[in-house]
C-alpha cells in the first residue's frame, strides 16, 4: 500500500468517523505523514506493529528539528491515534497500544480583556474600517465572541439562514457538536446592523459574513482589524479575538456563572477545559488584592 492510499484512508476516518476539525485534521495528517515517511512504513500492519521505543525514537529526532514540548505532546497525540486505528484496522487490539506520557507542559492562564476594552475593541473597529459595511460586519463578529462566547471558527461559519438572529442561536462546534447560546439585543442589533448594509446577497446556504469580494470571510481579516485597534488602545498582543471569548467566560464566572452552565455555553467536551477559568477568576482577585491592599502598597 503507497503512502498515499494510507493517509487518504487516515483522513477519511478523521473526517467522516471521528467528525475532527479541519485543523486538527491536518495536523493529524502532518504527523502521519512524517512518520511513515521517516520510518519507512508500508502498510497498517507496520504502523499497528510500533512499539514505545520506536515512537520515542521518532519523536526524539523531532525533537531535533525544533519541536517544542507543546507541539511534541500534540504530534504524540496524533501518532497514538494512527496506531489505534492501525489496530482497528488489522484487528488488533486497542491494549496493545504504546503507552506513553507525553513531555510536562505548563499551561498558560487565558488573558481576558476587561468589559470596557472588549466594547471600547469593537467600537474602534468598525469607526476605523475601510468601508461602513465591513465596519458593521467585524463590529458584529467581535460582539459575537465576546456577547455569545463563540469561537472565531464558529461565528464565521454561521450561514444566511441563521439571520436574522432570535433569542437564541444553535452553534456548531468542535467535534460536530452542537450547542444553543443566548444572543443579546445588542448583537442581535449589530448582525442586523451589518446584513442590511452588506452590498452582497445574503443567500440562505451560503457565509453570513462575507469578505470584501463578496466570498467567504477569513479568520485572518478578522484578526488584523483586531490587532490595528488593539495597537491604537495600548492593548497587550494577548487581545486576540479568542480573548473575546475567554472575557466571555471569565466574566460570567465572576458574576456568578455556575460552571456546568459555563461548559455548556462555551461547547467544552469536558468540565476540565472550563474549570481554567476558575484559576484566572482567582489569579484577578489576587491582582486586585495587591494593588488594594494597604500592606502590599508599603
Amino acid at each position: 500500500m503507497s503512502k498515499a492510499e494510507l493517509l487518504l484512508q487516515w483522513e477519511a476516518h478523521l473526517v467522516q468517523g471521528r467528525r475532527r476539525s479541519p485543523h486538527t485534521v491536518r495536523a493529524y495528517l502532518s504527523a502521519a505523514n512524517l512518520l511513515i515517511e521517516r520510518k519507512g512504513l508500508k502498510d497498517w500492519e507496520q504502523i499497528a506493529g510500533l512499539n514505545s521505543a520506536a515512537i520515542r525514537l521518532h519523536l526524539a529526532d523531532r525533537r531535533q528539528d525544533g519541536l517544542s514540548n507543546s507541539s511534541t505532546a500534540r504530534e504524540l497525540s496524533a501518532i497514538k491515534a494512527l496506531v489505534r486505528f492501525a489496530l482497528a484496522q488489522t484487528g488488533g487490539s486497542d491494549n496493545a497500544a504504546p503507552r506513553i506520557r507525553g513531555p510536562r507542559i505548563k499551561k498558560g492562564l487565558p488573558r481576558p480583556v476587561t468589559p470596557d476594552d472588549a466594547t471600547n475593541i469593537a467600537d474602534l473597529v468598525e469607526a476605523s474600517a475601510s468601508d461602513g459595511w465591513i465596519g458593521a460586519r467585524d463590529r458584529a463578529v467581535l460582539l459575537l465572541l465576546y456577547g455569545a462566547g463563540l469561537r472565531i471558527a464558529e461565528a464565521l461559519s454561521l450561514k444566511g439562514r441563521d439571520a436574522p438572529l432570535g433569542e437564541t442561536l444553535s452553534v456548531t462546534g468542535k467535534g460536530n457538536k452542537q450547542r444553543i447560546v443566548p444572543v443579546l439585543p445588542i448583537i442581535r442589533d449589530a448582525v442586523a446592523e451589518y446584513t442590511k448594509e452588506c452590498p452582497w446577497p445574503i443567500e440562505a446556504d451560503g457565509a453570513l459574513f462575507r469578505g470584501a469580494k463578496g466570498g467567504a470571510l477569513s479568520q485572518g481579516m478578522v484578526q488584523k482589524a483586531m490587532a490595528k485597534a488593539r495597537i491604537a488602545l495600548g492593548l497587550p498582543a494577548t487581545a486576540t479575538p479568542h480573548a473575546l471569548r475567554h472575557s466571555f467566560a471569565t466574566h460570567l464566572l465572576g458574576a456568578g456563572a455556575d460552571l456546568r452552565s459555563l461548559q455548556e455555553l462555551l461547547g467544552h467536551a469536558s468540565l476540565g477545559s472550563t474549570q481554567i477559568y476558575t484559576k484566572v477568576d482567582a489569579a484577578t482577585l489576587l491582582d486586585t488584592y495587591r494593588d488594594a491592599h494597604p500592606r502590599e502598597k508599603k
